[in-house]
């Protein structure tokens, strides 16, 4: 016996949404490569595959609006022997995941206030760096620098973060994205308690 008709397009509408959930769903968002001899990797001397360890990145393969490339660059550093080099022709401004960028959580206590510092160089990009404490489905930012200032030679910044209280955030996290076309450098990316003993990065 056929189906009636009202039920034949409700039980197709029913799958074709399950398919559009499903798939969205396997999207990759972001890349890993994770390795437990390289801690922080602050400096991005620890890679693989091309990429360096222990980021949360947003590369070419998982931001297909952008066009752009990852570079491990060997001949610019401030700290080590190479940065990570971000060379975009087109990105979208939004930020996240849909730019250009990197992230990455660490564990953190509620009230403690958090030391984050950095090196960058600039040729035309804007770009745009926060700091926010963070637990599985919320999150309170702080924005460190956004900024289209052009700079050759490498300009350090450091900002103080202090972990909301009252609130069940239990990582701090730090995210960079580009938002217009250049080329962007960062390196020796540092996230301190005030006592100076460095945050040990999550497994996430």
């Amino acid at each position: 016996m056929n189906a009636p008709p009202c039920k034949t397009k409700n039980i197709g509408l029913l799958v074709a949404t399950l398919a559009t959930v499903f798939l969205s769903g396997c999207s990759k968002m972001s890349e890993t490569i994770r390795d437990e001899n390289a801690g922080m990797n602050g400096s991005f001397e620890w890679t693989k595959s091309g990429l360096p360890v222990n980021w949360r990145l947003y590369t070419p393969n998982t931001v297909p609006t952008g066009d752009f490339d990852l570079i491990i660059d060997q001949t610019e550093s401030k700290e080590g022997t190479q940065s990570l080099k971000f060379v975009v022709r087109e990105c979208s401004a939004t930020g996240g995941w849909h730019s250009p960028g990197l992230s990455k959580e660490y564990h953190a206590v509620p009230g403690e206030t958090y030391r984050v510092s950095f090196w960058i160089k600039n040729e035309g990009c804007e770009y745009s760096i926060r700091i926010g404490g963070v637990s599985a489905f919320d999150g309170q930012y702080e924005t460190i620098v956004k900024s289209r200032e052009s700079t050759n030679t490498w300009k350090h910044f450091e900002h103080d973060y202090k972990m909301p209280t009252g609130k069940k955030f239990d990582r701090v996290r730090f995210e960079m994205s580009i938002l217009q076309p250049g080329s962007f450098w960062i390196d020796d990316i540092r996230i301190e308690g005030t006592s100076g003993k460095s945050v040990i990065p999550t497994a996430r």
